[in-house]
């Protein structure tokens, strides 16, 4: 498949991320005029109250430290493997059981964040009592946010981080909260984590007695977006970012998708139904999977598949394991760059690529996503009568992308000031998800690349691609792997990692290891040994 050369990504105002860099120097001379404050009670600078705490005071003390726009609501000690998710279910507490009952003992705080009059954002930070890495690693959201990331927030502790999450200042996973909160929309697009990310380092600082020597952020999805944003708005808060799935551009990515779904139902006999996902799986994987030399369930590179779903057309009866005329030609339609098909003009590059099909009801099902839906209608377009229905491609995604501002889709690739900070971006990337497009990310890389020039590649930024691998997690690939040891590995070295080493579970036991290459290389077969130990593997170009 040729390389897709989108219009330039970058849909925001410049003077505004300038404007938002100088106000991040702001808030970070307030935070420090704190900290310092807190550590050796020097007067405060800018107006700030100081708080009355000595350096290293204990975690009930920290309920009276006073921090900037802010109020500290909830400080308290969790005793190890005592946590439990704050309305979870007797179901839920019980299947999070592997990841809290091991928790060690760390100090709770919740605080309220009102950078505006009308924003109401909280957050949570989590302290390791003992054996803490002198490390901070903030945890992102999926979807819409709207509530902390106890899971995420457990991990990190348990890996001697200290720790942060924000709600996204709202609650719930539903848009509604945006009608008629024009600074909410901003809290969720980008200053929610900036403000977590300011506090939260007050609070580590006067917990600890000092700063934290490296700051991480990891997400994936909605939390991967927030990290590249942190890198684009706000590039000296992280020394490093972890970024999965990465939903950058996502006004834009939103309005596209919206049109995509309308283009593969545009009859009702066009659907395919969920019934037949098995049968183009199956043929796709007959024609692509053994490309690499070696038959296993996964398509190392779906951009060099080439599949034609004519091979399912039915020859008598319509069933399952067949495709009608007009189904055809909507698996070629999705295999296919976005287009309007009436103009011909292509806005995006494929959105699901040949190995992603099982999921494909998610994007290309007869009902468009319905947190696409309304991320546009109340984020977007403000329009909370808004009919999805009424979309029209031709129009509505450059009026998308207008209307957003930059403020939830933001996609400038140039991240200088984050790389000449020391700044350190990987990236990864299912090739089989079935909700952040692939290429979406693969596209992004390649303008950030394009953007900071090709020496930064592996020093600076690298992207993993995983084969089989569908959002974030899941699928017959190597779906897991430790990001948090290879960015340590990475800062601590100052090169990339020439892999990651990969695993796949079934029912909670590996029963395969690969490398997970970087991208524009796969993972090749020696020849000899066990197709499903990483040792008999090595990285090259295709």
């Amino acid at each position: 498949m040729p390389r897709y050369n989108p219009p330039h990504p970058y849909n925001g105002n410049p003077g505004n991320v300038r404007r938002q860099r100088m106000t991040t120097c702001t808030r970070v001379l307030a935070a420090t005029a704190v900290t310092v404050a807190v550590f050796a009670g020097a007067p405060p600078r800018g107006g700030l109250r100081a708080p009355l705490l000595a350096a290293g005071q204990s975690c009930e003390n920290l309920a009276h430290l006073t921090v900037q726009n802010a109020r500290i609501t909830s400080a308290a000690i969790v005793s190890a493997g005592r946590f439990v998710p704050p309305n979870a279910s007797a179901a839920e507490a019980a299947g999070a059981g592997q990841i809290y009952t091991t928790l060690p003992a760390f100090c709770r705080v919740a605080a309220t964040l009102t950078p505006t009059t009308d924003s109401d954002i909280k957050i949570e930070v989590w302290l390791p009592l003992d054996r803490w890495n002198g490390k901070f690693q903030a945890v992102g959201n999926g979807g819409l946010g709207g509530s902390i990331s106890y899971s995420a927030l457990a991990e990190a502790v348990a890996g001697g981080y200290a720790s942060a999450s924000t709600d996204t200042g709202h609650t719930g996973g539903s848009a509604t909260f945006a009608a008629g909160h024009p600074d909410r929309i901003i809290d969720f697009g980008y200053r929610s984590y900036h403000e977590m990310t300011v506090q939260a380092k007050v609070i580590i600082g006067a917990f600890y007695g000092g700063p934290a020597k490296l700051s991480f952020w990891n997400g994936c999805s909605g939390g991967g977006r927030q990290g590249i944003n942190e890198a684009m708005r706000y590039p000296d808060e992280y020394d490093a970012i972890v970024a999965g799935a990465p939903s950058v551009g996502q006004a834009r990515l939103d309005a596209v998708r919206l049109g995509f779904n309308k283009n593969v139902n545009r009859t009702a006999d066009s659907t395919i139904p969920p019934s037949k996902y098995p049968a183009i799986h199956e043929a796709a994987l007959a024609a692509c999977d053994a490309n690499d030399g070696v038959k296993d369930g996964i398509i190392q590179d779906p951009t060099r598949c080439h599949f034609d779903p004519g091979v399912l057309a039915c020859k008598g009866t319509d069933s399952a394991a067949c495709l009608t005329p007009p189904q055809i030609e909507t698996a070629r339609m999705i295999y296919a760059p976005v287009t309007d098909t009436r103009s011909g003009r292509t806005f995006f590059p494929p959105l699901l690529l040949p190995g992603s099909e099982l999921g494909w009801e998610n994007l290309a099902g007869r009902q468009p996503n319905p947190t696409t839906s309304e991320r546009l209608k109340y984020l977007v377009l403000k329009d909370p009568g808004w009919d999805a229905a009424r979309f029209d491609i031709g129009v509505d995604i450059d009026r998308a992308v207008q209307l957003d501002n930059g403020v939830t889709g933001l996609a400038d690739p140039n991240l200088k000031p984050f790389f000449a900070s020391g700044g350190k971006l990987l990236l990864y990337q299912g090739w089989a998800d079935q909700q952040m497009p692939a290429m979406n990310t693969v596209t992004y890389f390649n303008e950030v690349v394009k953007a900071v020039g090709p020496s930064t590649v592996g020093t600076s930024v690298q992207l993993y691609m995983v084969p089989g691998m569908g959002h974030c997690q899941g699928g017959p690939g190597t779906d897991h792997f430790d990001k948090m040891a290879a960015i340590e590995r990475w800062v601590a070295g100052g090169k990339a990692p020439a892999f990651l080493p990969g695993a796949h579970q079934t029912n909670g036991k590996v029963d395969r290891t690969r490398p997970i290459c970087p991208y524009g290389q796969i993972a090749k077969w020696s020849g000899k040994g066990s197709t499903d130990e990483a040792a008999n593997f090595s990285c090259a170009a295709p």
